[in-house]
C-alpha cells in the first residue's frame, strides 16, 4: 500500500459516508498520522506506507466517516496562527470567531487587561494576550472540563498572562477591566437539531444553547457589564448571522455608545462592538 493508495482509498471511504470536505479531510489525517508534509507527500507518494501507520490511519478514517470531528481525532485546531488543544469539552475554534479578536485589537490600547466570559478552548483571550501589546487577561467558563483544556492551552502559548476561573458569567468575577469579550451560545434551543452531526453529536451543547431565542447570554452580559468595565471600557461579543439587530439594540439599551455591527469574511454579521 502505498502512500498515493492510502490517501485515495481515504477519499473514497469518506466520500462515501458523506463527509464534506472528504479529500481535505482524509489528507489532513494522512499527514497528522505519517507527519509528511505536502510537498514531500508529492515527492514520495509512491512510498510504501508501513503497516502501522496504515493501521491507524485506517482507525482515524473510521471516526471521521461516522461524522467525529477532524479536530477531535487530530486533537488540535489552528486559530490566529496558533495550535490550541481541544477536545469533546469545548467548541472547535472557527475562522469566524478570528473576526473578534481582530476588531479586540483594534479598539483596546496597550497594557488592557481583558474579560473574556464563555471562554472554553481560551482560543479568544490567549489570541488576544499573545497578539497584543502587554494584554492580560481572566477566561471564565462554567465548565470545569472546558476550563482544564484552556489551562492547558494558556500555559503552553501564554505563559501566566492569562487566569482561568470556574464562573458563571459574572458571578465569580471580580475586579474592573477594560475590555470585555465573549463567544457565548448563541442559537435557539429548537435550531440546535437542525446542525450537522459533527456540532450537535458531538460539541458541547452548553457552549452552543441560547435557549428559547439565543439571546439569554447578550441580556444578561450588556446588563451587567458596567459593573465590570472601566469608564471608556470596550464590550465586543460574537453573533449569529441574523442577530446583529436585536444585540446591537440590547448594547444601546444597556448605554453603549457608537455601538458597531461588525461582518466577517464571508459577509455575515459576526460582532457587535461598544464602549462606555
Amino acid at each position: 500500500m502505498t502512500l498515493k493508495q492510502a490517501l485515495d482509498e481515504g477519499v473514497l471511504l469518506l466520500e462515501s459516508a458523506k463527509i464534506s470536505d472528504a479529500k481535505i479531510d482524509a489528507w489532513y489525517l494522512l499527514s497528522f498520522i505519517t507527519g509528511i508534509s505536502r510537498a514531500d507527500y508529492f515527492l514520495r507518494q509512491n512510498d510504501a506506507m508501513d503497516e502501522e501507520s496504515y493501521a491507524k490511519y485506517q482507525e482515524a478514517l473510521g471516526r471521521r466517516a461516522s461524522h467525529i470531528p477532524l479536530q477531535h481525532i487530530t486533537g488540535e485546531q489552528d486559530f490566529m496562527g496558533l495550535t490550541f488543544r481541544v477536545n469533546e469539552h469545548v467548541l472547535i475554534p472557527r475562522q469566524d470567531t478570528e473576526t473578534l479578536v481582530e476588531q479586540t485589537l483594534k479598539e483596546i490600547p496597550e497594557g488592557s487587561r481583558i474579560l473574556d466570559l464563555c471562554t472554553g478552548s481560551g482560543c479568544v483571550i490567549i489570541s488576544l494576550v499573545v497578539l497584543g501589546k502587554e494584554l492580560t487577561g481572566v477566561g471564565v467558563d462554567i465548565s470545569d472540563e472546558a476550563l482544564a483544556v484552556a489551562r492547558d492551552n494558556g500555559a503552553r502559548l501564554a505563559g501566566d498572562r492569562v487566569d482561568f476561573i470556574h464562573s458563571d458569567l459574572f458571578d465569580s468575577v471580580t475586579g474592573k477591566f477594560d475590555c470585555i469579550v465573549s463567544n457565548p451560545p448563541y442559537i435557539p434551543s429548537k435550531d440546535i437539531e437542525e446542525l450537522e452531526p459533527e456540532v450537535k453529536d458531538h460539541e458541547p451543547r452548553l457552549a452552543l444553547d441560547g435557549t428559547e431565542d439565543g439571546l439569554l447570554f447578550y441580556r444578561n452580559i450588556t446588563k451587567e457589564a458596567h459593573d465590570y468595565l472601566n469608564q471608556g471600557g470596550w464590550l465586543l461579543v460574537e453573533i449569529g448571522y441574523d442577530q446583529g439587530e436585536s444585540v446591537s439594540q440590547l448594547f444601546i439599551d444597556n448605554g453603549f455608545k457608537e455601538v458597531e455591527v461588525i461582518r466577517d469574511l464571508a459577509g455575515n454579521n459576526r460582532v457587535v462592538k461598544g464602549h462606555l
